[in-house]
């Protein structure tokens, strides 16, 4: 990554000083525990280092699939954001932050994540540079981005990471996407074109429509169809990552009812999970199941509550390491601050990951009933599968 070794030793103190317990984590806190006299060598190797961030991002996804790699792993496209004051920053401007759930002055970075049984660390990320950025060549000189930089939507840079993956031979078995980018068809439809599987948690008016039918007259939604589930049909499950216990039922979708008149890939099916909480029956979830046919209910609900380990594994880590104090301004500083602390973040998870011959054995999925629901919301049928996708029982 460095041709001379002073960018190199600087680099090393800043991902120690990431590592350490310093309870703030930028250039200033940074360069004092290196024993540097002044924060200008970390901030010029930021700011002016000629070195690639997209080629040390490669690097850590290298890494990560080298010491965490995992057919069984989950890619989660999920966001990071940082709160901000000023309007000089890269990207900083009025958007959604679900920090607060509110409209915020903040940095949007659409991310990806590598959920594997024995990890989780970021191998992909995309800085969100809203509409107004774009508009104002002046702005985006000053904060250096390039000139062949045009708008992207979230959706979009979604793909591209998910394509990025793919095109690394990247092992996984599951695309996750909470509902700022389930609720789109842009990332589903991309799934669905290239066969793999997703779990994405909807809102509760996600429309089902009649394929052949308008939206206005067939739609219906995911609360529509749960006070049709008999009672028979939940199954409680505790998490074993969070300790927690939900109820959960899974419908399965099928003849002329798909999510968003979504047709799926030939040989998947498209199944309607709803996770109900244990205390308080109101408290409902609804995520969508797009996996290969036959595929046991109890695999499609385990891979929907894995999706949370992720979040919950960020949040007793602080998120990406240092990322929302940095004080960087520029195109370049930023995405080579956001590297760095995805270097450090995946040398965290390594560290911290079980060694293969100590890792719990694989336990056999239980039975789960995941009942059919026609599209009149009639009659439900019930389908038993057994965890190895053997005989089945109606």
């Amino acid at each position: 990554m460095f041709a001379r070794p002073e960018p190199r030793v600087v680099f090393h103190d800043m991902v120690e000083g990431l590592l350490s317990d310093l309870p703030k984590k930028n250039c200033w806190s940074l360069s004092e525990r290196a024993g540097h006299s002044h924060p200008g060598r970390m901030q010029a190797l930021l700011s002016r280092g000629a070195w690639s961030a997209d080629a040390l991002e490669a690097e850590v996804r290298s890494y990560v699939i080298e010491h965490l790699g995992d057919p069984d792993a989950m890619l989660v496209i999920r966001d990071a954001q940082v709160i901000k004051r000023g309007d000089r920053s890269v990207g900083v401007g009025p958007q959604h932050c679900t920090i607060t759930n509110r409209i915020e002055n903040c940095q949007v970075a659409v991310m990806l994540a590598y959920a594997a049984p024995s990890g989780t660390a970021y191998i992909g990320h995309r800085l969100h540079l809203p509409r107004t950025w774009i508009a104002d060549s002046t702005r985006c000189r000053k904060a250096g981005i390039p000139a062949n930089v045009a708008y992207a939507s979230r959706p979009d840079q979604a793909v591209e990471l998910l394509a990025e993956a793919v095109g690394a031979a990247v092992p996984f078995s599951w695309v996750s996407l909470d509902d700022g980018y389930a609720q789109h068809p842009r990332v589903r439809d991309w799934c669905v074109q290239h066969a793999l599987p997703y779990i994405a948690a909807v809102p509760a008016t996600l429309p089902l429509i009649k394929v052949g039918a308008t939206r206005q007259a067939a739609a219906t939604g995911p609360d529509q169809i749960l006070g049709h589930i008999a009672d028979s049909y939940w199954h409680r499950r505790t998490n074993r990552e969070t300790g927690r216990s939900h109820d959960w039922a899974l419908v399965g979708l099928g003849g002329s009812l798909l999510v968003g008149g979504e047709v799926p890939t030939r040989g998947f099916a498209q199944s309607l999970m709803v996770r109900r909480s244990v205390n308080d029956p109101d408290d409902v979830a609804y995520f969508v199941a797009h996996a290969r046919r036959r595929t046991p209910a109890s695999v499609v609900i385990g891979a929907a509550e894995r999706r949370f380990c992720p979040v919950q594994t960020n949040r007793t880590g602080g998120e990406l390491i240092g990322l929302d104090q940095h004080q960087v301004r520029t195109w370049t500083a930023w995405h080579h601050t956001i590297t760095t602390c995805m270097v450090a973040h995946a040398f965290r998870a390594v560290q911290h990951a079980a060694p293969s011959d100590t890792r719990a054995p694989a336990r056999q999925p239980r039975q789960v009933a995941a009942c059919r629901l026609g599209v009149s919301a009639g009659a439900a049928s019930c389908t038993l599968r057994s965890g190895s996708g053997g005989r089945r029982t109606s």
